[in-house]
């Protein structure tokens, strides 16, 4: 017994395209309901030194210090130097003290920036040690106040 009738039984397929107008529907509602997070500016907590200064027995460094308004001062004496190429030949001189001096190795450039200084003038005192050949530079710290 066949109780079917001898027609052309259609196949069942999957419409996608309901499918993609709901899933624009969710991406166009997630995008316009996300927040985004914008950084105004990074809080930086500067370092500072909690050890003693260690004893030398031979002196082989540089102060190099940089005021807020952009001036540099080598080893305690001021420069009329502004720029990194002029720097440089400050601590090429400098260097040639020390080495008078007696030492051999080169000498350690140590950058004592005020907070108020900018970037840029310590970047110039980098690239002047760069130029000058001088690859061993630190920066001093600030000592944290005993109450803190």
């Amino acid at each position: 017994m066949n109780f079917r009738k001898h027609g052309k039984r259609e196949e069942p397929e999957i419409n996608l395209i309901p499918l993609i107008d709901v899933f624009l529907v969710i991406i166009i509602f997630l995008m316009v309901t996300t927040t985004y997070s914008k950084f105004s500016e990074l809080q930086i907590t500067l370092p500072t030194a909690d050890a003693e200064k260690a004893s030398t027995t031979q002196r082989n460094e540089i102060s190099v210090a940089v005021a807020s308004d952009g001036k540099y001062a080598i080893d305690g004496q001021m420069s009329s130097a502004r720029s990194a190429p002029a720097l440089a030949e400050a601590l090429r001189a400098a260097t040639q003290k020390l080495k008078a001096g007696g030492t051999t190795k080169d000498p350690v450039i140590i950058i004592n920036a005020d907070a108020q200084a900018t970037h840029q003038a310590v970047v110039n005192v980098m690239e002047a040690a760069r130029l000058a050949q001088l690859s061993q530079i630190t920066f001093a710290t600030q000592s944290a106040p005993a109450g803190n």
